[in-house]
Order: structure tokens, then C-alpha cells, then sequence
């Protein structure tokens, strides 16, 4: 993993610099397989097929705390909104984290991205056809 890639699309994601699709053809082009983003600690762990890890702190201001019970409602919502750009990728995590996740790991060659709240309620989310 090219750990100075992983820290530009960080902060690239950010910054309104980077989609989401962009961010994950870029990890995965360096190696990456699946990451999680801890929303409690607000970082981010990659990790490689060799066992190669690598984290990144997210540079979130003003975040809520997260909920304590889980909407999945709302989860959804602030995916929708982000994949038609309505939302920037620190707001999603906003709502995201004020709809309950404590985390969210994303599988780039599963496609998917599970979140998952303080009692393991869960939502699955399916990548988009390419």
C-alpha cells in the first residue's frame, strides 16, 4: 500500500476533492482490500490481502456524537444524498454518525459497504452497477 495515496484520498475526501468511486479505484489500485472508518476514534484502517495495515485519522470538525439507537432510515438517506452529490463526504459522515453507525466497513472487491451501530444492528449497501 502507498501509504501517501492512502492520506491524499483522506483528505482529498474531505475537502470535496474526491467521490467516493474515485477514492475506492484508488485504493485499490495501491493494494487496498477493504478499509474501516471508526467513527468513535474517527479513523480510518486499510488493509492489505498480505496483512499490510495502515491508518488514517479523519479530520472531522464539529462531530456529533453518534446517536444510541441505530436508524437505518436515516443510513440510507445520507447514502442517497451523497451518491447524488446533494451532501459532501463530512456531512455524510455527520449524519451518518447522528443516525447511529459507530463504524462502517467498506469491501472493495465485495462491492459493499456494511454499517453498523452500538448493539450490531447493521446495514448492508450494495455498491452501485458500474
Amino acid at each position: 500500500m502507498e501509504k501517501a495515496v492512502l492520506k491524499d484520498c483522506v483528505h482529498l475526501a474531505m475537502a470535496g476533492g474526491m467521490t467516493f468511486p474515485e477514492t475506492v479505484k484508488r485504493m485499490a489500485e495501491t493494494g487496498v482490500e477493504r478499509y474501516r472508518a471508526d467513527l468513535v476514534s474517527l479513523e480510518k484502517n486499510h488493509y492489505a490481502s498480505d496483512g499490510e495495515t495502515h491508518r488514517e485519522m479523519i479530520p472531522l470538525a464539529d462531530a456529533p456524537a453518534i446517536a444510541d439507537q441505530f436508524h437505518a432510515d436515516e443510513i440510507k438517506a445520507a447514502i442517497a444524498d451523497i451518491q447524488q452529490r446533494r451532501i459532501d463526504y463530512p456531512e455524510f459522515l455527520r449524519r451518518v454518525m447522528s443516525g447511529g453507525t459507530t463504524e462502517y466497513t467498506v469491501f472493495i472487491a465485495g462491492r459493499k459497504a456494511i454499517y453498523t451501530g452500538r448493539r450490531g444492528d447493521f446495514h448492508i449497501e450494495q455498491f452501485p452497477a458500474r
